[in-house]
Protein backbone atom coordinates (compact mmCIF):
# COMPACT_ATOMS: atom_id res chain seq x y z
CA UNK A 1 0.00 0.00 0.00
CA UNK A 2 1.19 3.63 -0.94
CA UNK A 3 0.93 6.45 2.59
CA UNK A 4 -1.89 8.78 1.42
CA UNK A 5 -0.09 11.55 0.13
CA UNK A 6 0.66 9.37 -3.10
CA UNK A 7 -3.11 9.04 -3.71
CA UNK A 8 -3.36 12.36 -6.22
CA UNK A 9 -0.18 10.92 -8.28
CA UNK A 10 -1.60 7.35 -8.18
CA UNK A 11 -5.35 8.49 -9.15
CA UNK A 12 -3.88 10.62 -12.13
CA UNK A 13 -1.97 7.48 -13.44
CA UNK A 14 -4.60 5.16 -13.11
CA UNK A 15 -6.95 7.71 -14.53
CA UNK A 16 -4.87 8.22 -17.57
CA UNK A 17 -4.31 4.55 -18.15
CA UNK A 18 -7.64 4.24 -18.56
CA UNK A 19 -8.91 6.88 -20.28
CA UNK A 20 -5.63 6.05 -22.42
CA UNK A 21 -6.93 2.27 -23.20
CA UNK A 22 -10.44 3.53 -24.10
CA UNK A 23 -9.23 6.93 -26.29
CA UNK A 24 -6.61 4.81 -28.70
CA UNK A 25 -8.83 1.88 -29.21
CA UNK A 26 -11.92 4.13 -30.56
CA UNK A 27 -9.26 6.34 -32.46
CA UNK A 28 -7.61 3.57 -34.14
CA UNK A 29 -11.34 1.92 -34.74
CA UNK A 30 -12.41 4.78 -36.47
CA UNK A 31 -9.48 5.78 -38.30
CA UNK A 32 -8.47 2.56 -39.68
CA UNK A 33 -11.32 0.01 -38.92
CA UNK A 34 -11.14 -3.60 -37.08
CA UNK A 35 -8.98 -5.34 -39.62
CA UNK A 36 -5.98 -7.37 -40.24
CA UNK A 37 -3.27 -5.77 -37.70
CA UNK A 38 -5.89 -4.05 -35.61
CA UNK A 39 -4.19 -4.99 -32.11
CA UNK A 40 -0.78 -3.87 -33.34
CA UNK A 41 -2.06 -0.63 -34.46
CA UNK A 42 -3.83 -0.65 -31.24
CA UNK A 43 -1.02 -1.41 -29.43
CA UNK A 44 1.25 1.25 -30.75
CA UNK A 45 -1.41 3.75 -30.37
CA UNK A 46 -1.56 3.24 -26.88
CA UNK A 47 2.39 2.99 -26.11
CA UNK A 48 2.05 6.62 -27.41
CA UNK A 49 -0.83 8.02 -25.97
CA UNK A 50 0.24 6.68 -22.21
CA UNK A 51 2.89 8.64 -21.64
CA UNK A 52 1.31 12.16 -23.38
CA UNK A 53 -2.15 10.91 -21.21
CA UNK A 54 0.07 10.97 -17.99
CA UNK A 55 1.80 14.71 -18.69
CA UNK A 56 -1.70 15.90 -19.82
CA UNK A 57 -2.98 14.76 -16.64
CA UNK A 58 -0.13 15.99 -14.31
CA UNK A 59 -1.09 19.55 -16.28
CA UNK A 60 -4.53 19.98 -16.28
CA UNK A 61 -5.73 18.25 -12.87
CA UNK A 62 -4.18 21.06 -10.97
CA UNK A 63 -6.09 23.48 -13.62
CA UNK A 64 -8.97 21.88 -13.35
CA UNK A 65 -9.29 22.16 -9.41
CA UNK A 66 -9.04 25.41 -9.54
CA UNK A 67 -11.83 26.33 -12.66
CA UNK A 68 -14.32 23.73 -10.22
CA UNK A 69 -13.15 25.31 -7.71
CA UNK A 70 -14.83 28.86 -9.03
CA UNK A 71 -17.85 27.58 -10.74
CA UNK A 72 -18.78 25.23 -8.11
CA UNK A 73 -20.94 26.89 -5.05
CA UNK A 74 -19.64 26.54 -1.67
CA UNK A 75 -22.56 24.48 1.02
Amino acid sequence: MFPKKFSQPIFLIIMSFGMSIIMSCVVTLVNTGFNDGFFDRYFNAFTFAFPVAIVAAFIMGPIAKIVVSKIVTKN
